[in-house]
């Protein structure tokens, strides 16, 4: 899993808190987090307080990083900067090995070649020392 770093960020900045400050600062270091329940194995993802299962405090699990776009859509109207400058981009649901859904841009292709079923693999920008952010891209093999 590759990091890029981009200081001068200009997009909004994820707010980390108690439950999420671990999920942001593993993908600044390169690694893609999910939860997962030591109680009952339940693995979920956005970082929540307990598991959505059974209520117990969910620990982490690092993925593979791997994926496959489940559905995805092409942004091509103009909005507001910085991300008027990035247009046309796609937002996918990814789907992992591991269970769990992720959203997020896929890059490093042309968005007509973006297709449901295509495997992909993660990457971040590394926008400060405690927050990196995941980003899709064709996977290599």
């Amino acid at each position: 899993m590759s990091v890029n770093v981009d200081p001068d960020w200009a997009k909004p900045f994820p707010q980390p808190d108690n439950v999420s400050r671990e999920y942001w600062a593993a993908a600044a270091r390169g690694e893609l987090l999910i939860q997962e329940c030591g109680a009952c194995g339940t693995r979920q993802f956005y970082p929540r307080a307990i598991c959505t299962s059974c209520g117990d405090t969910p620990g982490w699990l690092t993925t593979s990083g791997r994926g496959v776009v489940h559905t995805f859509t092409v942004i091509r109207q103009f909005g507001m900067p910085p991300f008027r400058d990035e247009l046309p981009y796609v937002v996918a649901m990814v789907e992992l090995p591991e269970g769990p859904m992720i959203m997020g841009n896929v890059s490093g292709c042309p968005v007509d070649e973006v297709h449901i079923g295509m495997p992909v693999e993660v990457h971040f920008t590394k926008v400060n020392d405690e927050i990196g952010i995941p980003h899709w891209r064709p996977a290599s093999d």
